[in-house]
């Protein structure tokens, strides 16, 4: 792969506008990351959990703010590798100086695909078609061509290249219309679900396929060498990898610490680690200088951002010609050795022993398991039974945009986990507890 043809300014399904002629004041790069922050998609994850049950009179992150988050970190990352091309590349025919737009761009739009209720959101759609009513309907879509393992592995990632590419009814050709190189910075599993393996992870729905070849045909992405039914990562997927890598393991951190999950020393001590000799010295010096908890934390928030960004550059840059030819496909993160990588795996340890299986979270899990089911099962049965009177009522509760007279029933349920992954979290127990009739409106 070649960075001349990654780095592509043109548009999906606006292929036929792209004049390199025409200037703006905005690169197109910084044009998708406006694009995106002002879409009404990306305000709803203000009201998603990214881990813990969103805030009552203690802010935590949620989908939202982790998006920020990473994609400010992005940004950092992409212009320390695009620093470090020009320098291994001089001459300026490259558009290096641009990798950190389109990095940041990438991160803003990551977790737009990810439904309600966090992570276990998506694992209560795919047990929905695993082990509950879903199951039955894996002879029907077969027998119809579909692919039945979109539904039994729905995946984040792979939903998010449909809102963003899918010409969804009444909007334009092209979904966003974002440049080719921001998609394909955020299609983290370049494979189908047929190949999903046993952590269920891919990176496009059957509905997405032509649109991922003609991504990868665009970009000049080359097929995996190991497995030709696969295709490479696009370099830059790396960076935002990163980014979200480095983010959610430190501000879930710093998030329990708030919830009382962790005490402060210990939150502090974990901090502390990713630093020896005269570095950590000198910032539990400074540390020190302030009273306020909160106020440390953020202080050692930013000295490990700042190494971890660093340290990922780095490895970004050393593996750059692996990462072009395929022969590099560790997560950056892995390998930044050293204290920092110590201290990054013990961080991570935690979270899974004491963190994500906190109450606060399970709870988030158990709710949304049940109002994924009932809501899943309602709607489905609505959309394939569409005469009956009571789907006649439920389907009017469903935007005009998403296509409940699809002509396979792929496509119907399909639709139907269109609508549910882009509620919010209120707006799904909201409609869990009207169509149950737990709530009625005021009369």
């Amino acid at each position: 792969m070649n960075w001349t043809q990654l780095l592509s300014g043109k548009r999906l399904g606006m292929e036929e506008y792209s004049d390199p002629v025409r200037k703006h004041e905005r690169t197109d790069f910084q044009r998708d990351y406006d694009r995106l922050i002002f879409s009404s998609p990306f305000r709803r994850l203000q009201n998603k959990t990214q881990v813990f049950p969103l805030p009552g009179h203690i802010f935590v992150h949620n989908r939202l703010t982790h998006s920020l988050e990473v994609s400010s970190v992005g940004r950092s990352l992409g212009n320390n590798v695009a620093k470090g091309l020009m320098q291994k590349y001089p001459g300026g025919s490259v558009n290096f100086p641009e990798i950190g737009s389109i990095v940041s761009a990438a991160c803003l739009a990551h977790d737009m695909g990810n439904p309600p209720f966090g992570h276990s959101g998506e694992r209560a759609i795919s047990a929905y078609f695993n082990e509950g009513n879903g199951k039955d309907l894996k002879g029907i879509i077969r027998a119809e061509g579909g692919r039945w393992e979109d539904f039994l592995h729905f995946e984040g990632n792979a939903n998010a290249l449909r809102l963003l590419t899918h010409q969804f009814i009444g909007r334009r050709k092209g979904g966003f219309a974002l440049t080719y190189s921001t998609i394909a910075s955020i299609i983290k599993y370049p494979y189908s679900a047929v190949y999903a393996g046993a952590k269920g992870k891919f990176g496009f729905f059957q509905s997405e396929e032509n649109t991922f070849l003609q991504i990868v045909e665009e970009l000049g992405i080359d097929k995996d060498p190991e497995n030709p039914m696969k295709y490479l990562r696009y370099p830059l997927v790396y960076l935002v990898e990163a980014a979200d890598d480095i983010c959610y393991q430190v501000m879930d951190i710093e998030d329990a610490c708030k919830l009382h999950i962790l005490n402060p020393k210990e939150a502090i001590e974990l901090l502390l680690n990713f630093f020896e000799g005269e570095r950590r010295n000198h910032i539990e010096k400074i540390m020190l200088m302030v009273d306020d908890l909160n106020e440390q934390l953020a202080y050692l928030r930013s000295c490990i951002i700042g190494l971890l960004v660093n340290e990922c550059s780095r490895v970004f840059l050393e593996n750059e010609e692996g990462i072009l030819n395929g022969t590099y496909k560790t997560p950056l993160i892995d390998k930044i050795g050293g204290q920092p990588f110590t201290a990054y795996s013990e961080c991570s340890e935690l979270a899974k022993k004491r963190i994500y299986c906190a109450k606060e979270v399970l709870d988030i899990e158990l709710a949304g398991y049940h109002i994924f089911s009932h809501l899943i099962d309602t709607l489905s049965k609505a959309v394939m039974n569409p005469k009956n009177a009571y789907s006649k009522l439920l389907l009017q509760r469903i935007p005009e945009q998403y296509d409940t007279k699809a002509l396979t029933t792929y496509g119907k349920i399909q639709c139907v986990l269109d609508y549910i992954s882009g509620m919010t979290d209120v707006y799904a127990l909201d409609l869990y507890r009207k169509i149950t009739g737990m709530s009625l409106p005021a009369v």
